[in-house]
């Protein structure tokens, strides 16, 4: 009963911050409207949360034991409470990217615990890799969520109406029941902490150790080039619709909402499928079928009539199947980490998922920046059909991260969960 609280409070604090993090895509549309900035420009706010996720990550990934998970989170989620009730007040390109800031710093705390507390709830690989990617699928519900939400306070009567900065007093609010949800939860974390303490450098050589251990090394190339993918789809997602599609702001940030419901549920799904299939072949499946998806999907943007569109029933069929890549997609990211994180002792997990999280953030950034770029100068089809080349990459660091698995468990059969 008291892990059924526990893995409640970290369904919740994953959803606000999933609605939080990734409204990066809406916001870029919304800055590019409000404040005149060029598309290259408003990709920045993705290196402003991934990069501050990034640093975070390698400066407290070490001493988060010492910290405690749940203290971690509380101290991420009262800060973001905060800065939330401070927003609307501002209106600014600048206060914008102090607000990524924030939310990556925040988030960076919340992604830590919450991945190194599923290592305390759970008994075995499979038992783990399935509560992954029931809380990976959460997260996207709160994503979704957030579309609808921004959605709601966008005014398409007026592009240049900040009225919009008033949906963040609703995610304060929501942060602060997440607050007191977990400040009412008691956690279990004396099994990760130990009498010894190390120096900081001491337990930074730990981490670097860590990080050259050769499934380690094959498992950041996953986790950065599947970042690369995702992020790079998700947060050009509403610029697609509206600058290529021709759909209206607030609908544009709707129907990207497509992506997020299909990638939920191919989060939930994978949890049951992956509890009796072998997750490299389910992995290595999605990437194939997701890679003919975009294939089959961009021609169909060029089809756009021109006429004008008003709602989903008048929008384009491209702005209803390119989303489903979701779906394929989905399974990766959570199976990937839960793998690693299975496979390692539960006393590295702290400094696997800051491992995890610092090279997650390098990836998006480095997708979104590219994709930006891209949409820019040739175009929203050609910046999509970019995603072709590092799915191509990531199905062959699957391969070489699957047969390092296998020869780790065999040459440390005592380690892995």
């Amino acid at each position: 009963m008291q892990n059924w609280k526990i893995k409640v409070s970290l369904f919740l604090n994953y959803f606000v911050f999933a609605i939080l993090l990734n409204s990066v895509g809406t916001v870029i549309l919304q800055v590019q409207n409000n404040y005149g900035v060029t598309q290259s420009a408003a990709s920045v706010l993705e290196a402003c949360k991934d990069l501050s996720i990034a640093i975070i990550s390698f400066l407290v990934s070490s001493y988060i034991t010492r910290i405690g998970y749940k203290n971690a989170m509380l101290v991420a989620l009262g800060f973001i409470t905060i800065i939330c009730c401070i927003m609307p007040m501002t209106a600014s390109f600048g206060a914008t990217k102090l607000l990524f800031i924030a939310v990556g710093s925040s988030f960076a705390l919340i992604k830590m615990s919450v991945y190194s507390t599923i290592g305390l709830v759970t008994k075995n690989e499979k038992e783990h890799i399935s509560l992954m990617n029931f809380i990976e699928s959460f997260f996207m519900i709160g994503i979704l969520t957030g579309y609808f939400v921004f959605s709601y306070f966008v005014d398409n009567n007026n592009p240049q109406s900040t009225a919009w900065l008033k949906v963040y007093y609703l995610l304060g609010a929501i942060s602060l029941v997440a607050f007191l949800l977990l400040f009412s939860t008691r956690v279990d974390e004396s099994s990760i902490h130990s009498d010894e303490k190390g120096s900081m450098i001491s337990e930074f050589g730990q981490m670097f150790q860590l990080m050259i251990s050769p499934i380690v090394l094959a498992f950041i190339f996953c986790a950065f080039f599947y970042v690369l993918i995702e992020q790079s789809i998700m947060s050009w997602l509403p610029t697609f619709n509206n600058k290529v599609l021709l759909l209206p702001a607030a609908l544009s940030i709707q129907m990207a909402s497509i992506l997020v419901g299909s990638t939920a549920l191919g989060r939930f799904l994978a949890g049951l499928v992956l509890k009796k299939l072998n997750w490299f072949i389910v992995l290595a499946g999605c990437l194939v079928l997701a890679a003919a998806l975009v294939l089959v999907a961009l021609p169909l943007a060029q089809k756009v009539s021109g006429q004008p569109i008003t709602g989903w029933g008048t929008a384009p069929l491209a702005a209803f199947i390119f989303p489903l890549i979701g779906l394929l997609i989905a399974p990766i990211y959570p199976a990937v980490n839960s793998v690693i994180l299975s496979t390692l002792p539960v006393q590295k997990h702290g400094l696997m998922s800051g491992l995890i999280i610092i090279f997650s953030a390098l990836g998006g950034t480095t997708g979104s920046i590219i994709t930006g770029y891209i949409f820019q100068h040739y175009g929203g089809q050609n910046a999509f059909y970019f995603s072709l080349i590092p799915m191509a990459i990531l199905i062959i660091c699957l391969f070489l991260f699957k047969r390092l698995q296998n020869k780790f468990k065999l040459t440390h059969p005592t380690q892995t969960k």
